[in-house]
């Protein structure tokens, strides 16, 4: 609302400096008391899920604040059974439009779950595309068939949270060559 005045303001043929000073302070203690809610809360979940939380930063692309915001949004993973639960309520899910025998529609995804967690997973997407070795390995296959970007983003962000809940399910961080080691020692 307050960056909505001061644009409005300088829209105006007469601006007064004082008015623009005022609202400048004014942002500028909002934006400090923001920061401070931000930082407790952060705290907060970290005092409260003491063993999800470092697990979920292990994982390469999802940082502090989508690690809580995924715990919040999953409910600290006790009420998701599998990573599919997931997927579903974040609205990731693959979902196709279908009208009758012949009328196909694309396939989109849902979109029926929340919107923060989709526009947070979406830009996680593309640090974990860069440095996460299964979301590049995925990535770059899509790419290479042919898909679109925005799809074989999307993609990640199904692996991002097929990673999150396997890892807050299994208790142990995020290892890159987990299958490799498991294939290696029986």
């Amino acid at each position: 609302m307050i960056l909505n005045t001061l644009q409005a303001l300088q829209l105006q043929p007469v601006v007064s400096a004082t008015a623009r000073k005022r609202l400048q302070q004014t942002l500028k203690v909002l934006d400090q008391q923001v920061q401070a809610l931000e930082t407790e809360l952060l705290a907060t979940l970290e005092r409260h899920y003491t063993r999800e939380m470092p697990l979920l930063c292990s994982i390469p692309g999802i940082g502090r604040k989508t690690a809580a915001l995924l715990l919040l949004f999953a409910k600290g993973f006790a009420q998701v059974e599998n990573y599919r639960q997931l997927i579903a309520k974040a609205g990731l899910c693959p979902r196709e439009y279908s009208s009758g025998s012949s009328v196909r529609g694309k396939t989109h995804s849902s979109r029926m779950g929340g919107g923060l967690i989709q526009g947070k997973l979406f830009r996680c997407s593309f640090s974990a595309k860069k440095s996460n070795a299964a979301c590049k390995a995925l990535y770059d296959r899509l790419v290479a068939n042919g898909k679109n970007g925005k799809l074989a983003l999307i993609a990640v962000c199904n692996k991002l949270l097929k990673q999150a809940c396997a890892i807050v399910k299994s208790g142990m961080p995020y290892q890159p060559d987990y299958v490799r080691k498991m294939v290696l020692n029986p």
